[in-house]
């Protein structure tokens, strides 16, 4: 069975650091790509001079972000990861939607997707959602919900199995209606009206013989090592489809779309497959390069991501003597089985 090379960067610190050397980027620092336009920074969304930095005036037709959601997933891989308090995860929310509002276009889509923690208050949701109250420009249109491939909970409690998505207009932006028929076949009949004296039914008048999408996603489900678009070590990237979903329904070819969380590069990805054009970023380097180095593999080899490929070849030596030394660990811990005398 194959394995991926490493599990999620953000909890692994000896790996982060044997990859620092090889990221071509340094905090403040972009990369601007010579073929398609894109831009990919090593800045902080909060900050504006970062935004200006990256920008420089242009706005966007369409904003995809997918922030960290303060939410503990998971038991034992997260103990080790910080956690703000919802008061500071709040202030800190507010200073980059504040950065964003100033890059958006007078007719642009905003679509957030935000954690729901059922264990603490079904919090940053709820106060997240009245905190965009106060952005006046920018009117609240669905509420989206995607369907996890696994999810988390109890025997004492339903599974969690979703992940939420906050759609915004400002202005009047597109919305292409054609992009968001999914593959899903009509398998229900129903919905009758009368037509011209006559009594049809839903697959009579409609335009497609498939479902078009609606705001809950039952056919698009979240990333894991099985699929190749996978990029190792980014824990809960988001599914290309879902992203293509988006930027299909909410911009044009040649649009200038942006996400402030670059993370594994998927926002860069679908920018890249359907001709338009990407600035995004992360505060972390690491996180930086693998988007980069997703661009340009798929340049290479017309592969979306890595599956359980080591997108840094460069400590594939280190890789291999760590995994060595917790199969040796492992084996340590087993109990000595006991020889019967007889």
């Amino acid at each position: 069975m194959s394995i991926e090379p490493f599990s999620r960067l953000d909890n692994e610190p000896e790996v982060r650091k044997r990859l620092l050397p090889y990221c071509r980027l340094e905090t403040g620092n972009i990369w601007c790509d010579a073929v398609s336009g894109h831009k990919v920074g090593v800045l902080d969304a909060t900050k504006q001079s970062d935004i200006e930095k990256i920008f420089d005036n242009e706005k966007v037709t369409l904003s995809v972000q997918d922030p960290p959601y303060n939410v503990a997933v998971g038991s034992e891989n997260t103990v080790n990861l910080f956690q703000w308090t919802l008061p500071e995860y709040m202030q800190w929310s507010r200073k980059w939607i504040d950065n964003n509002r100033s890059i958006l276009s007078d007719d642009a889509s905003l679509y957030i997707w935000l954690g729901a923690d059922q264990r603490e208050g079904f919090q940053p949701l709820p106060d997240f959602m009245i905190m965009m109250r106060d952005c006046s420009e920018l009117v609240s249109r669905s509420f989206i919900t995607m369907r996890n491939q696994r999810g988390y909970g109890t025997q004492k409690n339903w599974m969690a199995v979703r992940q939420e998505c906050l759609y915004y207009t400002k202005g009047k932006p597109i919305f292409n209606v054609d992009a968001e028929y999914t593959d899903i076949p009509k398998i229900l009949r129903g919905y009758y009206k009368e037509v011209n004296g006559e009594r049809t039914e839903n697959f009579q008048r409609s335009k497609s013989e498939n479902i078009r999408a609606g705001n809950v996603w039952v056919d698009i489900q979240q990333v894991f090592y099985r699929l190749q678009e996978n990029v190792t070590g980014c824990y809960a990237q988001k599914p290309l489809k879902a992203i293509e979903r988006i930027v299909l329904a909410s911009s044009n070819k040649g649009d200038l779309i942006t996400d402030f969380f670059a993370h594994s590069g998927t926002a860069l990805m679908v920018g890249e497959l359907h001709q338009r054009k990407v600035y995004t970023f992360d505060i972390d380097p690491v996180f930086a390069e693998l988007t980069i180095r997703r661009l340009e593999n798929y340049r290479k080899t017309g592969n979306t991501g890595f599956q359980y490929d080591n997108p840094f070849p460069e400590i594939a030596d280190f890789i291999a003597e760590l995994k060595q030394s917790e199969t040796d660990y492992a084996a340590s811990r087993q109990p000595v089985p006991q020889t019967l005398l007889f």
